[in-house]
């Protein structure tokens, strides 16, 4: 099976099982960044009421993925072709391109964070860079197999995770009363929607992988709940453990974190895990954006050449790396509206595209489809100016009203 292959997946072979996708959605959730989440309420918000924010957030940026999940099994095509159906060939490749040179930043990141943790375990500080090295090598290999192997992989990995966490989780619970600190205090000023927009947030960041891996699906029913499930059900655990590991650490840095709930290598081996289940998927869409934009290129040099510089990238002081990953932030309010005109164009009556014009550069989806793109260009609009109290919202509501309202003048 081509790794990056961005041609429609035929219908007869559309055999893999709903349950290797929810094995690659869990698998991918189960990381770092997603008790980060948690652990970034902790300071702002009452506990009571982190807990309320991560379930109803969870819950709506899951649903979100999950509903354009379907278009996979229907249309058997990556998600940035998909979306040249909404926003054009062209505005499909910005989306594509922006994919591409943002994933190397999590790529490189994920490593540098790995590595530093398990080279406590093994190597000491001296050891970095060889865990950077290996660590990118065997996802960047994994992926090179392609989709089959991915699954097959996060399988056994997912597994372990999970009864990684299961000790955090017994830890937590465990933890003396006395090591517990009072609730922090709420900042003033923080609106109460603005976690929601976190939590949210969070989840919708997975919107452009929505039929990447669902297309070798054959049941769109099956496709969207195991979408749903893999992100809800992780999220709703590893977010409120991230909540509670921050509140004993008194502090967000994961490494305090592990420390003060006891767990120094199981931690390391849920960071060093949770970075290659995490890259497989972030190679492997940027596989798919790169062929999209470049569709001559080999699709296995393509998933090398990427998880190479990305590997390269972490090997570089990580000053810059970290300042980079904050930009991802930013970026939210460019990528959250997008699911907002691909949530209106898909889901709301428009009839299904012809998936040979997809392909077709000089077709009817030629360019760039002025609607598409100019409801994104609002949706970012709105989210920046809603920003001080959560433009998750205002931006999806607005992206997808303003693409109904011009696709039906036009």
């Amino acid at each position: 099976m081509n790794p990056a292959d961005i041609g429609q997946i035929p219908e007869h072979a559309r055999t893999q099982r709903a349950l290797d996708v929810f094995w690659i959605f869990a698998g991918a959730n189960i990381v770092a960044t997603t008790l980060q989440v948690g652990a970034a309420l902790a300071g702002d918000v009452a506990p009571r009421s982190a807990l309320i924010l991560i379930a109803a957030g969870a819950t709506g940026g899951s649903l979100l993925v999950a509903s354009l999940a379907i278009l996979g099994p229907r249309l058997g095509v990556p998600s940035v072709i998909a979306a040249r159906a909404a926003l054009g060939v062209r505005g499909a490749g910005l989306v594509a391109a922006l994919l591409y040179l943002t994933n190397f930043a999590w790529i490189a990141v994920n490593n540098v964070i790995a590595a530093s943790v398990g080279a406590r375990l093994l190597g000491g500080p001296a050891a970095v860079p060889l865990w950077i090295v290996g660590l990118g090598l065997v996802s960047t290999a994994v992926v090179a197999l392609g989709p089959r192997a991915v699954g097959l992989a996060d399988r056994i990995a997912v597994p372990l995770l999970l009864l990684v966490g299961g000790a955090m989780t017994w830890a937590v619970l465990h933890a003396p009363p006395h090591l517990i600190p009072a609730p922090a205090p709420v900042a003033q000023g923080t609106p109460w929607f603005r976690g929601f927009d976190i939590v949210v947030g969070y989840q919708v960041s997975w919107i452009l992988m929505f039929a990447d891996y669902t297309r070798y699906n054959n049941s769109e029913r099956k496709s969207g709940w195991a979408v749903f499930l893999g992100l809800l059900l992780t999220s709703l655990w590893m977010m409120p453990l991230g909540l509670a590991a921050a509140r004993l650490a008194g502090s967000a840095d994961p490494g305090a974190m592990m420390a003060a709930i006891g767990l120094g290598w199981m931690g390391a081996v849920l960071m060093v895990l949770a970075t290659v289940t995490t890259n497989f998927v972030n190679i492997y869409m940027s596989g798919l954006a790169w062929k999209s934009l470049v569709p001559r290129m080999d699709a296995r040099w393509s998933v090398w050449s990427i998880g190479v510089i990305g590997t390269v990238l972490g090997l570089i002081s990580g000053t810059w790396l970290n300042r980079y990953a904050e930009f991802m932030v930013v970026l939210g309010g460019v990528l959250v509206p997008v699911a907002g005109v691909l949530v209106a164009r898909f889901l709301f009556g428009q009839p299904a595209p012809v998936v040979a014009d997809l392909y077709d550069a000089r077709g009817p989806y030629r360019g760039v489809l002025v609607p598409g793109v100019v409801a994104w260009a609002l949706g970012s609009l709105v989210y920046y100016l809603a920003s001080s109290f959560g433009g998750t919202l205002p931006s999806l509501v607005t992206a997808i009203v303003a693409y109904r309202i011009l696709a039906r003048r036009r």
